[in-house]
């Protein structure tokens, strides 16, 4: 994953929501092509668009204008990680589908993550504006 870090974008790269959600990316993008090989393509395209649009949020996050904008990137980034969620357990629960149960440890660790983001980051916006 070093080589990802520095390749896609070196002032990043001790962002661990940033990381997490490009490397998930990169993994959703796998796992959609073995979808599409075994013809699940309505699956495979909703979790292309939903899985790939966490890592994108987050990234747009990092250039929010205000504290509140950067609050509604990374809720909509979460919003796209539950839909990811539901769209894998489709997947885990349907016959003849690949295991996606890495996936599905790897998406609930973001949504922790992003969770927590969200609490600490309106904490602190409450915190300074009764300074």
């Amino acid at each position: 994953m070093d080589s990802i870090k520095k390749k896609y974008n070196p002032d990043l790269k001790d962002n661990l929501i940033v990381n997490l959600t490009f490397q998930f990316a990169l993994d959703i993008v796998t796992f959609t092509e073995n979808l599409e090989i075994e013809r699940k393509f309505l699956v495979a395209r909703q979790l292309i668009k939903s899985g790939t649009s966490i890592g994108a949020n987050v990234r747009e996050a990092q250039n929010a204008e205000s504290r509140a904008d950067f609050i509604h990137k990374i809720k909509i980034a979460a919003k796209e990680a539950d839909e990811t969620e539901y769209w894998l357990e489709i997947c885990d629960q349907s016959e003849n589908y690949p295991d996606c149960k890495i996936l599905l440890e790897k998406i609930l660790s973001i949504k922790k993550v992003l969770s927590k983001i969200i609490a600490t980051s309106k904490n602190n916006r409450i915190n300074s504006s009764t300074n």
